[in-house]
């Protein structure tokens, strides 16, 4: 089985590419930091201007 592929923005910038821990290795946080910024709750709690977005490809 394929891992899914996701991109990490930042506003309207792309921070990262690729798999939830190749994005966070890049990063250097963990792999569970990032699944936190594809969460509803995450998204309520921050600005789409500040916060970071995980979104599947």
């Amino acid at each position: 089985m394929q891992e899914k592929e996701y991109a990490l923005y930042k506003g309207e910038e792309i921070i990262a590419m690729g798999t939830k821990r190749e994005i966070a290795e890049q990063l250097k946080i963990s792999v569970r930091s990032v699944t936190c910024y594809g969460t509803p709750s995450y998204a309520k709690r921050t600005s789409e201007k500040n916060g970071r977005r995980l979104v599947k490809l």
